[in-house]
């Protein structure tokens, strides 16, 4: 994976904004560790930044790349990875291209100057890239269709800059740390989740999933190329497992290609272990040794572990049991309160924004040390938003539930906002305006009964904002330690497959993901095909809430917290002092309880400091 930069202004000249453009790259040294590259237009009105992490092809993947074709020069910047490059370099070579490397960028390099726009439909992968067009003046930016891999963006007066981060963007000067109205309550009250193509900061976007943008002298353009197509869903149960269990092997089969180590990570959970089941498979078949797996754990976390709807069980004999099933070399990594508690800055500067506390925290620490064996893995995401693998879409009152049913606590979050604040954001109104944005974008099944129609936005606000958040979390904290995460639930082919899969279906013999289940059986062990669904595992040690508590209190002592402006300082103290419980009351999600918001907050003032940012309207 890599790390994108790129400016481009019809007014200046680019070529005198260097020192800009390299600050600008190497913010993002961490998603890039092993090489640097710069490139400006002949006409030195562009200029793209790149840093690379080498996966495939050291010598050949070298960017920023150009090529010539029929007198036209093209530039390409580009982060992520094709899961179908010999496909596209086959069809490609027919047509009259050579290739010079193995590497997955030159063939996107052939592809659009091949097919221009529509390469997009070409591509399997997941993706944020540009090109530039000299002869057109014209640049070319698209993300993959379910946003794995992000692409930020802003527009100043004449100029257009884009990057992998928003750290890139604010080391240019042009762009501000700015929160309007919007952004105080993006950050207040549905963070760490953000609008789809929000940037927080005041005029700073996130280029959607699923679409490209084209920016020339004309203007801006952007368009959607993907999006989710409601149809009848006409396989029976038996021909539907099937299918999904094809679609899963091939995404996890292609998805194995590198030139560097590579693993899986193994919670003991059906996800994870479906991708360790497979992956071990082919492992064995090409001879490529025993695969390495890896979970996480916490010291002592299994005698403050405490059962709940949103952590029934502990992973640990799971992930044993798969291990041994499937002969790979496991390594468990244990991190202690302190790791977590100081890592939480790391986290937070990964981000760019307060984040999910330990949650993430843990991400980074487990990331770092998995980076000193491997630079891959294959992780489990995206399956529980495909399948309905979550609490909410089996209550029958956060299926009902007027807004998004992870958040059930905007008014409670709302009121730790001071009273001036409160009126001018006005939380509740634009939660529920976001809410209402995001069902008008439903694609709608004509003749769908009420309740099926209702799970559809449910699946779609899942889809669309949850999944998005822990994508932002896979990848920031796996990119701030240089290791690669791919997501072989989040094939697009599988999630247009699954989003038509009714509810009786996919909830097959009364069980969350039941048709996962049913699909898997045969590859995974009964133990765990029927194990009730457990979550990426957060610290029960009192001790972490003890720390993340002091911490806030602290921030509260502080006069000079930029916080003390927002806040309602008497009822965020109560909120400190008050029980906190690790598998207490979630306010977001199923992992951020107390101790999680105690962070939450308290990181917010240190965001607030560090990035220097103002409140304007």
């Amino acid at each position: 994976m890599c790390g994108i930069t790129g400016w481009i202004d019809w007014e200046k000249d680019l070529t005198q904004e260097q020192a800009v453009l390299q600050a600008m790259t190497r913010t993002l040294t961490d998603r890039g560790p092993d090489e640097e590259g710069y490139w400006w237009a002949d006409s030195k009105h562009a200029a793209f930044g790149h840093r690379r992490l080498v996966v495939v092809d050291p010598a050949g993947g070298r960017q920023p790349m150009s090529r010539q074709q029929n007198g036209r020069a093209y530039t390409l910047v580009y982060n992520g990875e094709l899961y179908n490059t010999e496909d596209i370099r086959r069809e490609l070579i027919t047509r009259g291209h050579s290739f010079r490397s193995h590497s997955d960028t030159e063939v996107l390099l052939a592809a659009y100057m091949e097919w221009e726009a529509d390469c997009i439909h070409k591509l399997n992968g997941i993706f944020a890239f540009a090109v530039w067009d000299e002869q057109k003046q014209q640049m070319f930016l698209a993300r993959d269709r379910l946003g794995v891999k992000p692409l930020f963006y802003a527009k100043r007066g004449t100029a257009f800059l884009f990057a992998s981060e928003l750290k890139a963007l604010l080391a240019n000067p042009l762009v501000k740390p700015v929160l309007s109205r919007e952004g105080l309550a993006e950050v207040f009250v549905l963070g760490p989740s953000r609008t789809p193509g929000h940037g927080v900061f005041h005029d700073v976007h996130e280029l959607r999933p699923g679409c490209h943008l084209t920016i020339s002298r004309e203007g801006v353009s952007i368009r959607r190329y993907w999006s989710l197509e409601s149809q009848p869903h006409e396989d029976d149960v038996e021909q539907t497992a099937a299918t999904v269990r094809q679609l899963l092997a091939d995404s996890i089969k292609r998805q194995l290609v590198s030139d560097v180590p590579i693993a899986t990570l193994l919670s003991g959970g059906l996800d994870s272990s479906a991708i360790t089941a497979v992956a071990a498979a082919v492992f064995q078949e090409e001879g490529r040794g025993a695969l390495h797996t890896y979970s996480i754990d916490y010291v002592n976390n299994a005698s403050h572990f405490q059962q709940s709807d949103f952590q029934p069980t502990d992973d640990a004999p799971f992930v044993r049991l798969i291990s041994e099933r499937f002969g790979t070399v496991h390594h468990t990594l244990e991190f202690d309160t302190p790791e977590l508690v100081s890592a939480l800055h790391t986290a937070l500067f990964a981000r760019d924004l307060p984040g999910m506390a330990d949650v993430d925290s843990s991400l980074y620490l487990f990331c770092r040390e998995i980076k000193k064996e491997t630079t891959v893995v294959l992780s489990g995401e995206c399956a529980d938003e495909m399948f309905g693998g979550y609490p909410w879409f089996h209550r029958e009152e956060l299926l009902g539930a007027n807004t998004f049913p992870w958040a059930q606590a905007t008014r409670e979050r709302a009121g730790w906002l001071s009273a001036e604040m409160r009126d001018w954001i006005r939380p509740e109104e634009y939660v529920a305006q976001r809410y209402e944005e995001t069902l008008d974008e439903v694609p709608r099944l004509p003749g769908e009964n009420p309740l099926a129609a209702r799970r559809r936005e449910l699946f779609y606000l899942n889809l669309t904002w949850f999944m998005n958040t822990l994508l932002d979390r896979k990848d920031r904290m796996s990119m701030k330690a240089s290791l690669e995460a791919r997501v072989p639930f989040c094939d697009h082919r599988l999630m247009q497959y699954v989003w038509n899969i009714p509810w009786e279906l996919k909830n097959w013999g009364n069980r969350e993901k039941g048709i996962l289940r049913k699909a898997l059986e045969g590859i995974v062990p009964e133990e765990v095909l029927y194990r009730k669904k457990s979550p990426y595992p957060k610290t029960h040690n009192p001790a972490y809430t003890k720390a993340t508590r002091s911490w806030l209190l602290n921030v509260l002592e502080d006069s000079s917290s930029p916080l003390h402006q927002v806040i309602d300082q008497t009822r965020v103290k109560a909120f400190a002092m008050s029980e906190a419980q690790a598998s207490g009351k979630p306010y977001f999600g199923q992992l951020m309880g107390s101790p999680q918001m105690f962070a939450y907050l308290a990181s917010i003032d240190l965001w607030m400091r560090e990035y220097n940012i103002t409140i304007s309207s």
